[in-house]
């Protein structure tokens, strides 16, 4: 039997860092031939040129799909949906992959996968099922979920309503966060090997904080940033803050200048376009909390017995461990938040928290499936119904 040709598609340094497992996974199987397809924010020099990093590890770049302009605009953002579509539908034409494999929910993602849908090559998806209220990456992942043929949810709920939206249980696979398996599956780095690499010191108290643009409430995006931004200053000095950039998505830009313009006016904060996913969990390891409105804040941080200040509505309806904090997007409310997240009350109930993402075993569930499943018929789907209770009220 022939090696199935599984193209993975990589466009962020985050999502990189969840599927580098299963990449890796993927190469060193007889069973599979690796196909690695690059694009969006690895390639731009602005987000660090992270496909330096992938090819560091060892893993050759097959194709490189260049879309990001120099705009975070809605007019731009569309304009680099358009050249992903272009680009992709020619990647695919070259690759020839039996499955392609996409994970999430950016607008890369969705150009790969309408690609994909109209090539007529099947899709797995991984981490579909979610919501993420305050952003348009909602729509964009129910949208991949509806073009995907194979799925690999995060937890039972996930699974759940992939399966409402139509997708064939049979199909819909429970395997758990991929983040998990890359906490368990590195070896990270002491307090004094992340200081010499970063060249910094770190506080008394420290803090990572990463705030990505919320896209659904774009006139509120600078104002968001800028409570933040005001309610970490008032921790004072002795709170180290580490600042990791916000995504390309719409508005990304600005808040990236406001983060470089407060760090440089401080000395107890530092900022980094990409860390690498190493140094990423190791820091966190080493952190008294994570701040802002990332998902890494959500899947990820539990697993460390830490605590997360959760800001707005960009990760609304997502599962959340007790360790996580939800606050209004206000400095005030802000302010709180952080006060509870260093409270004695609040450090003591992190030792039995639980992550809802699971405790491992994601990417050797996915391989498993990836390696058995049957791709002959993937392709046509019939829409599953599900049975619903018969509303009789009187209107």
């Amino acid at each position: 039997m022939s090696a199935r040709r599984i193209c993975v598609v990589t466009g962020t340094r985050a999502e990189y860092g969840l599927m580098r497992g299963l990449i890796a996974g993927l190469r060193d199987d007889d069973a599979f031939e690796l196909q690695l397809a690059v694009t969006g924010m690895h390639l731009s020099p602005e987000f660090g040129l992270t496909w330096r990093e992938i090819e560091a590890d060892g893993f050759p770049i097959d194709e490189r799909v260049e879309i990001l302009l120099s705009s975070d605009t809605p007019v731009g953002v569309s304009k680099a949906m358009g050249l992903g579509m272009i680009g992709f539908a020619e990647a695919f034409a070259r690759l020839k992959p039996d499955l392609v494999v996409v994970l999430g929910d950016r607008f890369e993602i969705l150009a790969a996968a309408s690609a994909a849908l109209v090539a007529g090559i099947p899709i797995a998806h991984i981490h579909g099922g979610e919501t993420t209220e305050g952003a348009f990456d909602e729509a964009i992942r129910h949208s991949v979920t509806k073009m995907s043929h194979l799925h690999f949810t995060a937890a039972a709920p996930y699974r759940d309503r992939v399966i409402q939206l139509g997708e064939a249980p049979e199909r819909v696979f429970l395997v758990g966060g991929l983040g998990i398996d890359a906490i368990k599956g590195l070896p990270l780095l002491d307090r004094a090997e992340l200081e010499a690499q970063l060249d910094l010191k770190f506080g008394e108290r420290n803090l990572m904080v990463t705030f990505h643009p919320p896209t659904l409430e774009p006139g509120e995006t600078t104002a968001q940033m800028q409570a933040l931004l005001d309610a970490l200053d008032s921790l004072g000095p002795e709170t180290h803050l580490l600042f990791t950039m916000p995504n390309a998505d719409t508005g990304g830009r600005e808040l990236a200048a406001m983060v470089d313009r407060f760090v440089a006016a401080r000395d107890n904060a530092r900022v980094f376009t990409s860390l690498g996913q190493l140094r990423y969990l190791s820091c966190m390891r080493l952190m008294d909390g994570v701040v802002g409105n990332s998902s890494s804040g959500l899947i990820e941080t539990p697993s460390f017995g830490i605590g997360t200040v959760n800001i707005g509505d960009r990760q609304a309806g997502r599962l959340k461990a007790a360790s996580v904090i939800d606050c209004a997007p206000q400095q005030d409310a802000i302010e709180a938040a952080l006060e509870r997240l260093f409270s004695d009350d609040f450090r003591k109930g992190l030792a039995g928290v639980e992550n809802p993402y699971g405790t491992g075993g994601a990417t050797t569930a996915i391989l498993d499936v990836l390696r058995r499943h049957p791709l002959s018929g993937l392709l046509k789907k019939s829409f599953h119904d599900i049975a619903l209770a018969t509303d009789t009220g009187e209107r």
